[in-house]
């Protein structure tokens, strides 16, 4: 049996800039964050003589031709197993929340595979192949920092140039400053789920097809990814706060499905109880809310108010990795 562990994230800054239709052109900058939550993808021999896997459905097959699930189907073929293994995950957080799940998710099983084969898989190695199956091959409307911070772990910064090289590196914290970004940072769900593919779509839509309001947006929001990398290496926590709040009224702009009346009643709520600054995490439309604040009792206070969970974090620093091997 084979178990893999890969944490989901938060995007500090940038995001939206890893599409390809975007940073293929222009080069793109993301400051994203991995967290203690998690996706398990477990690879055992099964009984029978079949493929069966369990997700949020269930499924046998006899060829990894007849496999459902895009991402199992492609990844199978590429490490072929025989007949008669069970695939099965599990995750801490819902599909289409906005944490990154799908790219984790990829992460995952790409590193079950390689431990099964016993092969060594770097960090790089597993990021490229998990983008080149979810956007080379199934053609998703996906950025590319799911997949590396997935895989890296940490706090990082990626660059992600026209050439398609990604660069990696951790953002140059002090200890006191991610203490303190981390306890300052809270996150609450929204009770909505969404398909962020539709609202990634649009933006690739747009980007290909040279709109300037996307085109400037996007490059607005590559400036305030500097802005964040530069606030939080000097130890300006509070300035990230105030950055994430320009960041969410420039995001807004990209669609007009990226927010509705009641996440902003939330999101406006939450400025009155305490928060600096804040933005929905992922492309949009539901999941996640997360706030800078320094309030944290209030601000907690006002969202239990209004029913919604918080959902407690930390960073991750291990990336994908082997839990067990047997």
């Amino acid at each position: 049996m084979i178990i893999t562990r890969t944490p989901f994230r938060i995007s500090l800054g940038g995001g939206g800039t890893d599409l390809p239709s975007y940073s293929d052109r222009f080069g793109g900058m993301v400051i994203s964050a991995a967290i203690d939550r998690y996706m398990f993808v477990s690879i055992n021999k099964s009984f029978g003589d079949d493929y069966l896997l369990k997700y949020s459905h269930l499924e046998r097959a006899k060829a990894i031709s007849d496999i459902e699930h895009p991402i199992i189907r492609e990844a199978l073929q590429r490490y072929y197993l025989a007949p008669g293994i069970e695939v099965v995950s599990v995750a801490d957080i819902p599909s289409g929340t906005g944490l990154g799940t799908s790219g984790s998710f990829t992460v995952g099983l790409l590193r079950a595979l390689s431990a099964l084969r016993r092969d060594f898989a770097t960090a790089h190695s597993l990021a490229l192949e998990a983008c080149d199956i979810e956007i080379g091959s199934l053609g998703r409307p996906v950025g590319k920092q799911d997949q590396f911070i997935a895989a890296y772990g940490g706090v990082a910064v990626m660059e992600f140039r026209p050439d398609g090289f990604v660069r990696v590196n951790p953002l140059r914290m002090s200890s006191e400053t991610l203490t303190l970004l981390e306890s300052n940072l809270v996150m609450f769900f929204t009770g909505y789920s969404r398909d962020a593919d539709l609202i990634l779509g649009e933006q690739k839509s747009k980007s290909e097809g040279n709109d300037p309001s996307m085109i400037e947006n996007l490059h607005t929001m590559k400036e305030l990814g500097n802005e964040v990398k530069v606030a939080l290496e000097t130890g300006d926590v509070d300035g990230f706060g105030e950055i994430m709040n320009r960041h969410w009224m420039h995001k807004k702009e990209r669609s007009t499905s990226m927010t509705n009346p009641l996440i902003d009643r939330y999101y406006d709520l939450a400025l009155t109880h305490g928060a600096i600054g804040g933005k929905l995490v992922g492309a949009g439309a539901g999941g996640f809310l997360l706030f800078y604040t320094r309030r944290h009792a209030e601000l907690r206070a006002a969202m239990a108010i209004e029913g919604l969970p918080e959902v407690p974090f930390g960073f991750d620093f291990e990336g994908s990795t082997v839990l067990v091997r047997d």
